[in-house]
């Protein structure tokens, strides 16, 4: 090929399977703008627009044989080629961007729920020796109406013992209890 600027596109391919580097350069000055042009409107980043059109002419360069000028042109199939790069960068893109969202989201959760547990864990540790602080006719009601699901109805029939008198005791251990979660430090439990 005496000038090269003269050749068909077909001619350039067939010279770029031949590792022609002059060959590659035509093609890229005949069609470099409108590949990049196209990953730059799809894309909206001159940047990935770049990285795309670079992979375009680098899949050429490396399967020249992926073009057949029976099916259309060279500037069709390295549009195409573009498109489809930058289609596919804008979903990586998209994925990526889900992942990490989705990971300080799990992070942001577990960190929130380690301090919550570690906060309950802390309250519960206090409500027991509040509890085991209690008489033992106080305690063994509240245990029963709160811990095991009693009414307090229930509770004054499984211990043959008057309603009023049940109630009493929950009431009176339960005030009991508020003041030692009170003196704890514990917030919430004033009211």
């Amino acid at each position: 090929m005496e000038d090269i600027s003269e050749a068909s596109d077909a001619q350039l391919v067939t010279s770029i399977g031949r590792y022609s580097e002059v060959a590659l350069a035509e093609v890229y000055r005949r069609h470099g703008g409108a590949v990049y042009g196209l990953a730059r409107r799809v894309l909206n980043s001159s940047v990935e627009a770049e990285d795309v059109t670079q992979e375009v002419f680098l899949r050429l360069w490396n399967q020249p044989d992926r073009f057949d000028p029976s099916r259309g042109s060279l500037r069709s199939f390295l549009l195409a080629q573009s498109h489809a790069r930058a289609v596919d960068a804008i979903r990586s893109l998209n994925a990526r961007r889900a992942r990490e969202i989705k990971d300080a989201s799990k992070t942001a959760r577990s960190a929130y729920d380690m301090q919550h547990e570690a906060w309950d864990l802390s309250i519960a540790d206090q409500v027991v020796r509040a509890l085991e602080g209690l008489p033992e006719e106080e305690r063994r009601v509240i245990q029963m109406a709160y811990f095991e699901g009693h009414t307090y109805v229930e509770v004054a029939a499984l211990l043959d013992q008057p309603e009023g008198t049940v109630k009493s005791r929950i009431r009176s251990g339960m005030r009991r209890m508020r003041n030692v979660l009170i003196e704890a430090g514990v917030q919430g439990v004033e009211s």
